[in-house]
């Protein structure tokens, strides 16, 4: 009798711990507060950055036009430009649990393979046509499709994607994040164009072996990506 007492006390603290140990489905954490105007000027705290104090937020902080404006796919060698709207460049975002991007890519242009390591991707083709694809995680199963104007996209978080212009005209992208700052990594410069303090990021050998290449194929990317 005393060890079904036992077994009942236990089943009941896991039906009552289990809600507390079940993970969140969401990127960032629920806000506590209406909003929370970033103070960029301060470091950032594990959730964001400390809120703007209430008396100095204005209208402007919940409003941002930088996604209206074109970018330059002529200033770099992949022909796309990808204009972000984090929190960075939109302080009216901290801590609300999502972000905006841009993405103009030139008729032959294609972004960099690249994964958001703390968000999913969504994305809707407003112009032109383009492939998108995603590269999943263990096997490396890669799914893509031609899209165009009004067809959307999802990227699960963290896995490599990429997109490629295939229309005869320049496409335009918008794409959403479940985070304030999603971050992105860019593969190739990554593993090839990063630095560290006191060395010279990734050594040649590890390159070398990882990519079955020789030196001077590995010097000629990190020239090209420098």
């Amino acid at each position: 009798m005393k060890a079904n007492n036992i077994q009942i006390q236990y089943i009941v603290f896991l039906i009552i711990l289990l809600p507390i140990i079940k993970p969140s489905h969401s990127s960032d954490p629920d806000p506590l507060q209406d909003f929370c105007i970033a103070d960029l000027k301060s470091p950032p705290s594990i959730n964001g950055y400390p809120c703007k104090p209430t008396v100095n937020v204005t209208s402007d902080d919940f409003f941002f036009d930088g996604l209206s404006k074109e970018g330059n796919t002529s200033s770099n060698p992949m022909k796309s430009f990808v204009t972000q709207g984090h929190v960075l460049a939109f302080p009216g975002l901290n801590t609300l649990g999502m972000s905006m991007n841009r993405v103009d890519i030139a008729v032959g242009g294609v972004t960099h393979p690249h994964t958001h390591p703390r968000a999913t991707e969504c994305g809707v083709v407003v112009k032109g046509r383009m492939l998108v694809g995603l590269i999943t995680s263990g096997n490396n199963v890669v799914y893509s499709k031609n899209l165009s104007a009004g067809q959307v996209f999802v990227i699960p978080r963290g896995l490599v994607h990429f997109q490629m212009n295939v229309g005869r005209v320049n496409v335009l992208v918008f794409t959403a994040f479940n985070s304030h700052f999603p971050g992105t990594v860019q593969i190739s410069k990554n593993l090839f164009a990063s630095k560290a303090s006191g060395n010279n990021g990734v050594p040649d050998e590890v390159l070398m072996k990882a990519f079955q290449v020789n030196k001077t194929v590995v010097d000629e990317i990190k020239s090209n990506l420098s």
